[in-house]
């Protein structure tokens, strides 16, 4: 098992190598609360695959939009950060299957730009000029998601950055 720090995001990020063992996929299903009773199209649902593994004596866990391609006992690179005893996965690549994944970081760059852009559009409003408290509240709330959303990208394009070569 290697570990390879990162510099850019005061080393939050990290990489470990290894042998995958003890692998469990499961698979976390949520509905829509607005979801018609009669209508069982996949619009209403979403998905998260969350894999959960050994790499020597490091517990990982990974939850991702679409499954891993990993098997037990395949050579593999993760990439991600330290939560308590677990380590998170944004991004990971398999050495053995020749395969990457990764969270798409382009859209949420996107959703961080639109939800920047709502909250200037607040800012410019009467209601917030005015010194209204629920406009200021909005406002906030659209730059605390903007912010995470920039930061989770920068995180998982650091952890990306980490798998190459």
């Amino acid at each position: 098992m290697t570990v390879k720090p990162s510099s850019f995001l005061t080393s939050s990020v990290s990489a470990i190598s290894g042998t995958v063992s003890n692998l469990s996929n499961e698979l976390l299903e949520y509905v829509n609360p607005e979801k018609p009773t009669h209508d069982h199209s996949s619009v209403y649902y979403q998905r998260f695959y969350t894999s959960r593994f050994h790499l020597g004596e490091q517990a990982i866990k990974a939850k991702f939009s679409t499954p891993m391609n990993i098997s037990d006992g395949d050579s593999v690179i993760v990439s991600g950060y330290q939560k308590n005893t677990v380590f998170q996965v944004l991004a990971y690549r398999n050495q053995t299957q020749e395969v990457t994944g990764a969270e798409n970081w382009v859209i949420l760059v996107l959703g961080a730009l639109f939800f920047l852009a709502v909250a200037i559009g607040l800012i410019n409003s009467e209601l917030v000029s005015d010194g209204a408290l629920i406009p200021k509240l909005f406002l906030s709330g659209f730059l605390l998601v903007a912010t995470y959303m920039a930061y989770r990208a920068l995180l998982i394009r650091e952890a990306i950055g980490l798998l190459q070569p």
